[in-house]
């Protein structure tokens, strides 16, 4: 059973009632002095509490997704390379193949000409070799006959740190949201590319391309808008193209939009934060690099380089969220230039989680929608 299985949730919970109930049935007969007893009492406390930390977790889990599966969550997930298939001729299907089609989830129409299709893909970066599952949500207009012709405005979605791009599909609705706005005339159709910044997993690297390791920022910044422009109908750079993230992917989509506006014609961070950390989990980034890591700091940059021509925008909440008073101070030091426009999203209250995101993501695709073109 997977890790994100309700079979194995509801497991856990019935076990964690069971012990509980077995414990206030046999506490009167463990009550004697001894080291049975005392032993008994002990294995059933920690026994309850070991089940009912794991009921807890695993609903948390299946809430937020942070971990895909049981290799992922003991950090032995080894799935990193992708099967590129070749034709008898020698050549390649490409930097991008197509794994599985489905329906998207809510729309309930198997006919992608009225309710869209999500693509899995398989990307591989033709000049940094980073291999890469992701998902492509196609609009209903991509299939209809009258958009035979047209390139459609295209956004690429990143989670947050560890996260899984399919938690962008089922948890927060991105490719239903941007099915139903459409509709409603809210946005204009566009394609959206869902993928988690951890292409190197486990380890988390900012999007940063680290010296004698993984060429990530590269990744994003030419060899994934490559791969797509050359397998659907997107929009061709400049201006075609927005990037939007959640926490670790929010600090990405800002930095990769300041560092390169003509790929990135606008970028949305949601909850981001804006300096790249040194954790456990990211490693040496830099390698004593000071000019990669001054870049890495959307502070310095904007105090020490030209102001980029991109569109950005920052959210938080007053309450709830750590980097309110961090993307006060952002927006002030953005307005203070004379070429990068900010706009930002501040809520009353909400924490760093899906729901708070739930509720900043239309108003995020509308506000995308309005600074990317297709044609």
């Amino acid at each position: 059973m997977g890790l994100t299985s309700n079979k194995v949730l509801w497991l856990a919970i019935v076990i964690a009632a069971v012990l509980f109930i077995g414990t206030v049935w046999l506490w009167p007969r463990l009550a004697r002095q001894h080291w049975r007893s005392v032993g008994g009492r002990v294995g059933l406390l920690l026994a309850t509490q070991v089940a009912l930390f794991a009921s807890v977790g695993l609903a948390a889990n299946q809430a937020f997704g942070f971990y895909a599966s049981w290799a992922d969550l003991f950090g032995t997930e080894t799935g990193q390379g992708v099967v590129v298939d070749h034709s008898a001729h020698g050549g390649s299907g490409g930097p991008l193949q197509v794994v599985s089609t489905s329906e998207v989830p809510g729309v309930h129409s198997a006919r992608p000409e009225r309710g869209g299709q999500i693509q899995k893909v398989d990307i591989v970066g033709r000049t940094t070799h980073i291999a890469t599952p992701a998902y492509v949500y196609l609009p209903p207009e991509y299939f209809q006959p009258q958009y035979r012709t047209r390139t459609f405005p295209t956004t690429v979605v990143l989670t947050g740190y560890p996260g899984t791009a399919w938690s962008l599909v089922d948890k927060l609705d991105y490719p239903s949201t941007a099915q139903r706005m459409a509709r409603d005339g809210r946005v204009q159709p566009m394609i959206l590319v869902m993928l988690r910044p951890t292409v190197a997993p486990p380890r988390d690297t900012e999007c940063v391309d680290i010296p004698g390791g993984p060429q990530t920022e590269t990744f994003f910044a030419k060899d994934l808008p490559d791969a797509v422009l050359g397998h659907y109908r997107a929009g061709k750079r400049p201006g075609g193209w927005g990037i939007v993230g959640d926490s670790t992917g929010g600090y990405c989509a800002l930095k990769l939009a300041m560092h390169h506006p003509r790929v990135y014609a606008a970028g949305a961070g949601l909850s981001a934060y804006y300096k790249a950390p040194i954790d456990p989990t990211t490693g040496d980034l830099f390698h004593g690099d000071a000019k990669l890591r001054n870049r890495a700091d959307l502070f310095w940059l904007l105090r020490h380089e030209p102001a980029p021509d991109t569109s950005l925008l920052v959210t938080s909440s007053k309450v709830g969220e750590h980097n309110y008073k961090d993307t006060l101070d952002f927006i002030q030091r953005v307005r203070d230039t004379d070429r990068t426009r900010i706009s930002s999203i501040i809520l009353d209250s909400g924490g760093h989680n899906f729901n708070t995101w739930r509720r900043e993501i239309p108003p995020t695709l509308q506000w995308l929608s309005g600074r990317l073109g297709g044609h």
